[in-house]
């Protein structure tokens, strides 16, 4: 069995995600990144032999790779699919036991080559039965989870623990035998649910880390960033099985976020949640380098936060139909380089100069380093300034229980270039011929990577698609602000329509010129009453804006049914969530 604290060092969790493998056999066009995909694995309710014999063989290369490269735990989803229940139907069991029998094996062979194992889980999953035995109670749902893992942990020894997530739950696009949907909805109820589960784990020396990571629904929505949340649900919950994660900011994986200020609150260890695979700026078809960003966040951390490890996930999140998997045959050369410098930064405190040239030495040899330096720094500002809008990006913006993320035009694989977005960007941004320049000298810098690229033979077809994906945004900068021009939108149709035909399968471009009725004076209201620029809820907040504005949701989303695309509506959790 694995014990529950197995070394001394700082970094005793160095996790990644396992998720890749499973999606070798899925032919599907464009996927749900958010966990292993059970339905899509299933011909006729059964798993097939042959895929799964693939998805091992994946699953081997993966974990030699991981255990290469530094990572001591693996994540692989999840739970549902692995407690049996006498209420289900026969079928339901039988494949159950099959995925038991699959995952006992992949378990047992990540632990041959010295990585533990954890379980991902929602709280708290259902189907029919489930909803009859429990309802919607989060007391009878702590109880069925502490019951069934009292029995899971005694079969599965190769398990080291669990990652629970209770902010967030299966999106509206997600089939299979089970959903999970938001069960806690106050600190005293997760609360609850953490003091009946955590003397399950004490007692066979597993560990639970929960994830405090929402997307803003009721009173529990606030915690990654709420002192008060996180004090009334963690404080004085002194037990050794209890490990508690943050991202590394306020909001998703963005750029422009400060540390979470979590980190530093509450005597209890804590794991920091980095992204390799950046979901929101181009899922590693191109160059998007964070070394920078997380040699700062490591910076801050050293000697001030009980940091217990750090979990990097290299391709869990987001919709997209790019298909890149990590540390497998269609890797991306550009996550690889993230995850090692997640490894390098946290685990070895090597500075962004050391330890590219360790990455040089080892995967690299015939890039030079001091060059390679070069490249990454035009990589980070290429991002920054102009998959970004700084002026905007810059702004610490709340609205409700959220952090505002500070990229809204392009998100996942969508960029979003409408009327609306144009109104709204002109009340943030003071100098708009400024950010149109900025975006043209992106564009040259980008030109410039091209080239080293070529010279060293790095994906340089990885560069040419970043560049014309971000030639549309730069005129996109030009329609946002200066006067509308009929050039300016025949401009954007027809870079739209060029890359379409170029690439199919790549970002889908969201175009919407017609004109929004509300005029800049009167949106600026509207935005000054919904978002602040301070965590703390002002009045107005406790009143209107988290009272009042749920109660109006039906009106909001029949305003702006035409307002929105389509994915706001049909991925994720939703918009209605935003609401809750």
């Amino acid at each position: 069995m694995l014990a529950l604290r197995t070394s001394t060092n700082a970094m005793e969790w160095r996790i990644i995600d396992a998720i890749g493998p499973f999606f070798t056999t899925v032919e599907h066009r464009r996927l749900n990144w958010s966990k292993i995909p059970f339905g899509l694995l299933e011909r006729e309710g059964k798993l097939v032999p042959d895929d799964q014999a693939q998805i091992t063989d994946a699953f081997e290369s993966f974990i030699q790779r991981a255990a290469d490269e530094g990572f001591n735990t693996i994540t692989l989803d999840d739970l549902a699919h692995l407690l049996p229940d006498p209420d289900y139907e026969s079928s339901l069991n039988e494949k159950i036991e099959t995925y038991r029998a699959w995952y006992s094996d992949l378990a047992s062979r990540a632990a041959a080559r010295g990585l533990r194992t954890l379980i991902t889980t929602d709280f708290m999953f259902y189907n029919d039965a489930l909803h009859k035995k429990i309802g919607r109670s989060h007391r009878r749902a702590a109880a069925y989870i502490a019951q069934a893992l009292d029995t899971f942990f005694l079969e599965f020894p190769d398990v080291a623990g669990v990652v629970l997530r209770i902010g967030e739950s299966d999106g509206v696009d997600v089939k299979g035998d089970f959903h999970s949907e938001l069960t806690l909805r106050t600190p005293r109820q997760a609360r609850e649910m953490l003091t009946r589960l955590l003397p399950v784990f004490e007692r066979h020396q597993r560990t639970l880390i929960f994830r405090t990571w929402s997307v803003g629904a009721y009173r529990i929505g606030d915690l990654m960033w709420n002192r008060k949340t996180s004090a009334l649900t963690f404080d004085g919950l002194n037990s050794p099985a209890l490990i508690v994660s943050h991202k590394y900011g306020e909001s998703d994986f963005f750029r422009y976020l400060p540390l979470n200020k979590q980190f530093f609150r509450g005597d209890y260890p804590k794991i920091i949640e980095l992204q390799a695979r950046r979901e929101y700026e181009g899922f590693g078809e191109y160059p998007s380098f964070i070394g920078w960003d997380y040699e700062r966040y490591a910076r801050q951390l050293k000697g001030r936060a009980k940091l217990a490890g750090f979990s990097v996930w290299c391709q869990t999140g987001g919709w997209s139909a790019f298909r890149r998997l990590t540390y497998l045959p269609s890797s991306s050369f550009w996550n690889e380089l993230n995850a090692f410098m997640c490894m390098a930064l946290f685990e070895h405190r090597q500075s962004v100069e050391e330890a590219v040239t360790a990455y040089c030495a080892q995967h690299a040899p015939h890039v030079p380093p001091d060059r390679f330096l070069t490249f990454l720094r035009l990589s980070d500002e290429v991002i920054k300034e102009l998959l970004y809008l700084d002026e905007f990006s810059q702004r610490k913006l709340f609205f409700r229980r959220v952090r505002v993320p500070p990229l809204l035009w392009v998100f996942w694989d969508n960029i979003i270039i409408n009327h609306s977005m144009r109104k709204m960007l002109r009340c943030f941004v003071s100098d708009g011929e400024a950010k149109i320049h900025q975006g043209n000298m992106a564009l040259m810098k980008l030109r410039e990577m091209m080239a080293m690229a070529k010279e060293w033979g790095l994906p340089l077809e990885d560069l040419q698609f970043q560049y014309d994906t971000f030639e549309i945004l730069a005129a996109a900068r030009v329609y946002y602000f200066r006067k509308i021009s009929h050039r300016s939108i025949i401009q954007l149709k027809a870079l739209t329509r060029r890359y379409r035909r170029k690439y199919p399968d790549r970002y889908v471009i969201v175009l919407n010129f017609s004109k929004m009725k509300l005029n800049r004076r009167s949106l600026k209201r509207v935005l000054h009453v919904c978002l602040r620029d301070e965590r703390g809820y002002r009045f107005l907040d406790q009143v209107f804006t988290i009272r009042v504005l749920s109660l109006l949701f039906p009106l909001i989303r029949l305003f702006s049914r035409n307002r929105l695309p389509d994915f706001a509506e049909h991925q994720a959790m939703g918009i209605k969530t935003l609401f809750r």
